[in-house]
């Protein structure tokens, strides 16, 4: 007998006939048409079959950029299922296709936003189960997009219209999701654990950095505290095995190094023989030579070129490296890391410089030519002020007079309109092409992009709502934009699956269904199509 879940309408239909023949009179009541519809309705069955889906998609990606840099892939972090939902719905709208269209689930919002015990800092204190949680609440919420578009062109199906290519050739919701392990929440086991429910929750891709997990920190903020290759290692296996566990034969490592901006380490590994990763590690730390006589009691030493030496250690018992040392570090951190499992890298900067990624991308690839970036277009760069000051340094450089700009000052609004505001702005424009071709960056994501334009949005409603306009602040500022450019929830009850709901009672319960659709139903308000006084768009503006 034919598995029942599969998404082809007329192989589901078939699967139902037989079925309804099988069990007889029983199954009267069971309308195969409607059965094989909402079959169709619902692609995919489990976590699991998304994370295979989504694997396949990203290593298809993968192999596209590398024949063509051109070819680089994006995504947005999401904190809640609704938000996911609404920017694919938003992206299918305005780009046709999410082909190369990702999501990316930060352990930072999770941290700020989802976590029991409140808004927390990003350092590994929210539940461990609020990350698996998080990825099926997104699935959740595109696997509904899916069944409420699907239902509409069923529905218009049924009154004739010919969409039958449309149902046919439906493009999903269900894109690939890069998920954020932060540093594997403790030891290997715990990483393997946790990697498992990310991935039966439909996660494709699991990105881990190389911090210690006790000490973790957000990668733009100070005290990071890495972990010697052997321990980041176990826990790249760890994520293997769980993916090879599962079935997600095809699923993806993005192994994150925050040696840029860590100067410390934790412990000091065993080095077996001369040269190995434990001793090229080592020769890392900072240290003094001393005499056996000088050494004090309960020192660590170590023996370096012939030469007995003393680790620098702080009070707190951590180790400090070389001053200088973060790029060599960071490039061993890549090339070890690739070396060892990880399908991509993400390197943690300081700024956002094309250049000065490519720097450090470029000397992995001399030893990995085919080496790839996943690359934080992080909230926490200041974009303008970082461009303004490259735009600055490369007008100086062509000999352009500079002395109209203070350069104390340059986020100031009297440049906005400037020389120097047109080529900064120019070059944040071209910021992810340029990378994609000069730096080896594959995928590009804004971290915390959602977060930023909640509080915004909130921040300009409540100003004019509690203020003079009123309502007039929602009507002008939130619905008549929202039915002017026709985002999808501007009818919230049927974006909650109201009309979805009324059909599936309507299979069910048939003539007896009661439904909430209807004359009385205030959204029918929205169904009007007026257009638009050319004044009055213009008074909006």
């Amino acid at each position: 007998m034919k598995n029942l879940a599969q998404s082809n309408y007329s192989s589901a239909l078939e699967t139902v006939r037989n079925l309804k023949a099988k069990y007889g009179n029983t199954w009267n009541a069971i309308s195969p048409e409607s059965a094989a519809r909402m079959v169709t309705q619902n692609r995919f069955k489990t976590g699991l079959d998304i994370a295979k889906y989504t694997a396949g998609i990203m290593r298809e990606d993968m192999a596209a950029y590398d024949a063509d840099a051109s070819n680089y892939t994006q995504s947005l972090g999401c904190w809640h299922g609704f938000v996911a939902q609404q920017k694919m719905i938003a992206v299918k709208k305005h780009h046709k296709t999410t082909s190369k269209r990702y999501l990316y689930l930060s352990g930072w919002m999770v941290a700020a936003l989802r976590s029991e015990f409140g808004p927390l800092p990003d350092q590994s204190m929210h539940e461990k189960t609020a990350v698996p949680s998080l990825i099926a609440e997104i699935y959740d919420f595109l696997r509904q997009a899916d069944a409420i578009e699907l239902n509409d062109l069923f529905k218009r199906l049924e009154k004739g219209e010919d969409v039958q290519y449309k149902i046919d050739n439906f493009e999903t919701h269900i894109v690939p999701i890069i998920a954020d392990i932060d540093a594997g929440f403790g030891n290997e086991e715990a990483t393997y654990l946790l990697t498992k429910k990310m991935i039966e929750a439909g996660a494709c891709a699991i990105q881990i950095e190389n911090q210690v997990s006790d000490a973790k920190q957000c990668g733009h903020q100070d005290g990071k505290v890495t972990v010697p290759h052997e321990d980041f290692i176990a826990k790249l296996n760890a994520i293997r095995y769980a993916f090879l566990e599962l079935g997600v034969d095809e699923g993806i490592i993005v192994a994150r190094t925050d040696s840029e901006g860590a100067g410390l380490t934790q412990k000091l590994p065993v080095s077996q023989e001369p040269g190995d990763l434990a001793s090229q590690y080592l020769a890392f730390i900072e240290a003094e030579e001393i005499a056996i006589t000088d050494a004090k009691e309960d020192d660590v030493l170590l023996k370096r070129d012939g030469k007995l030496v003393r680790p620098v250690r702080l009070p707190n018992g951590l180790y400090k490296f070389k001053d200088g040392s973060n790029i060599d570090r960071v490039v061993l951190d890549c090339v070890t890391s690739l070396q060892h499992g990880a399908d991509l890298l993400w390197i943690e900067t300081p700024t956002p410089n094309v250049k000065q990624i490519a720097n450090m991308v470029n000397r992995v690839k001399e030893v990995i030519p085919n080496a790839k970036l996943v690359y934080n277009n992080s909230p926490s760069f200041n974009w303008t002020l970082n461009f303004r000051n490259q735009a600055y340094e490369e007008m100086l450089a062509e000999g352009e007079n500079m002395t109209a700009y203070d350069r104390n000052n340059l986020m100031d609004s009297e440049y906005d309109g400037s020389e120097l505001c047109f080529r900064a702005d120019e070059k944040i424009k071209t910021f992810q092409k340029d990378g994609a071709r000069e730096a080896g960056i594959f995928h590009h994501l804004i971290t915390l992009p959602t977060y930023h334009t909640t509080a915004l949005h909130m921040h300009d409603l409540t100003e004019g709502y509690f203020g003079d306009e009123g309502m007039l602040a929602y009507v002008k500022g939130v619905q008549r934009q929202e039915i002017r450019k026709g985002v999808s929830c501007v009818k919230h009850q049927r974006m909650a699956g109201s009309d979805l709901g009324d059909d599936h009672k309507s299979f069910f319960a048939g003539d007896k269904a009661l439904k909430a659709g209807g004359e009385n139903n205030t959204s029918n308000q929205f169904e009007a199509k007026i257009k638009t006084p050319i004044r009055e768009l213009a008074l909006d503006k």
